[in-house]
């Protein structure tokens, strides 16, 4: 059998076979990532009714057969969709993205940045102006209690989610961003 060469008078007739049925199983793989999630998280990834109920559909059959069927669905499905905000929505709630990573160590900081100097407080309310203060008061008290008695990190685990969701509503809201407070937080 002879070999065929590659011309460059021959016209491109788009991918292969092989490459079609790779993307159709690459989006089938993120169809099932879709389906396993919660429905809460389900709710915050950008993707239309039709596959949210086919998502939603999956997670209620219990007979292997019937998923197999609907995960096939939800794969064709997929095709209609821009899978990379998709991606990028499960990415971060994997914590996998760098802008997460970033974020999180970022938080990480302020937080260990308060336990240890009361005065980052003010660079806190400055830029959340609506903050709760006495709230972060007592649980940075609590923290320091916790880690002096050897206790297990409630109040800190506590502190790092109030100041996760503070940051999360000052994005959505468009206010400053703890990158402001920092540098107020060094002026107090």
């Amino acid at each position: 059998m002879a070999k065929h060469k590659y011309s460059p008078d021959e016209e491109y007739d788009g991918p292969s076979k092989s490459q079609l049925k790779r993307d159709s199983t690459a989006l089938q793989d993120l169809g099932r990532e879709l389906a396993e999630l919660g429905k809460e998280r389900l709710a915050k990834v950008p993707i239309d009714e039709d596959l949210r109920d086919a998502v939603k559909d999956y997670q209620r059959f219990t007979a292997h057969e019937a998923k197999r069927r609907q995960l096939q669905y939800i794969g064709k499905l997929m095709r209609n969709v821009d899978p990379e905000p998709v991606r990028a929505a499960l990415d971060a709630f994997k914590g996998v993205s760098a802008v997460e990573t970033a974020r999180m160590h970022k938080l990480e900081a302020l937080r260990t940045k308060l336990i240890e100097d009361e005065k980052t407080l003010h660079g806190i309310a400055e830029a959340h102006p609506g903050v709760d203060l006495q709230q972060l008061r007592v649980l940075r008290r609590n923290a320091i209690k916790e880690k002096e008695a050897n206790k297990p990190p409630r109040a800190y685990r506590e502190l790092f989610r109030v100041l996760r969701e503070l940051e999360e509503g000052g994005a959505a809201a468009g206010s400053e961003s703890f990158d402001e407070e920092d540098e107020a937080g060094d002026d107090a």
